[in-house]
């Protein structure tokens, strides 16, 4: 009788370690992969979100919605009331999203599979539950507030909404371009709101910095194209980008 030959120790374990070296080995390539899917489906809600705001202003005259800016205080991540009623637009618990949520039919398209590790701050720091504000992960240009969008020249270089951890940006401490201090983002680099500031450029991070990640945003323009725009201090982006009229 012949006795069946067996693995010795040593052999598992070199069996193991081979598998941990490649686990070591393919896992980074496989988080890039996750994330770069991430960032697709991101850019892809953004796309049709233009798609919805195209509709909007064909059946409104060209006139860009009333985001309430510097009048109210309609700045919220919330869709839904206690009885789950949509909020108003003019309500300071609202999210933008509401004005088009007829024309992008789906609210889930407003949020970002990046932005979902970033609600539970937004949560805690605003008394929300989480949950629905999954679905606010993207800023509106709020200096667009009732402007007609045939009187606006360049709609291809005409911010219209992007990844970042406010709803409604209407100044430079929120915006891309750099401020009176020479960057952008103050407020969330060195000021109340450090913890946010990952949210912002959170694709593709390769830093672990509060005030640096290293990573992308993406970008929805007024013409309905999204890009990509690489972490920056601001210097490079000019502020008509916002404010193409010189209103502000």
């Amino acid at each position: 009788m012949h006795r069946k030959k067996a693995f010795t120790l040593i052999e598992l374990l070199v069996v193991i370690a081979i598998i941990a070296l490649l686990l070591a080995i393919l896992m980074p390539a496989l988080q890039r992969v996750k994330e770069q899917a991430r960032e697709q489906a991101c850019r892809a809600h953004l796309k049709s979100i233009g798609l919805g705001i195209q509709m909007y202003l064909d059946d409104n005259d060209y006139l860009m919605p009333d985001f309430h800016t510097h009048t109210t205080p309609c700045n919220g991540h919330l869709w839904y009331g206690s009885r789950g009623q949509l909020l108003k637009a003019s309500d300071d618990r609202s999210y933008w999203g509401v004005i088009y949520l007829e024309y992008v039919k789906e609210d889930k398209l407003f949020g970002c599979p990046s932005f979902n590790n970033f609600t539970q701050i937004v949560a805690q720091e605003l008394l929300y539950t989480t949950g629905e504000i999954e679905n606010s992960a993207y800023s509106m240009n709020g200096w667009l507030t009732k402007e007609k969008s045939v009187s606006i020249p360049r709609h291809s270089e005409v911010v219209v909404a992007h990844d970042h951890m406010e709803p409604r940006i209407e100044n430079g401490n929120d915006m891309l371009y750099a401020n009176s201090s020479g960057r952008n983002f103050d407020h969330y680099r060195s000021g109340g709101r450090t913890s946010w500031y990952r949210g912002i450029f959170r694709h593709s991070m390769k830093s672990s910095k509060d005030d640096a990640t290293g990573g992308n945003l993406n970008c929805l323009w007024l013409d309905g194209h999204v890009t990509t725009i690489k972490e920056t201090l601001g210097e490079d982006i000019p502020k008509r980008w916002y404010d193409p009229l010189d209103k502000n």
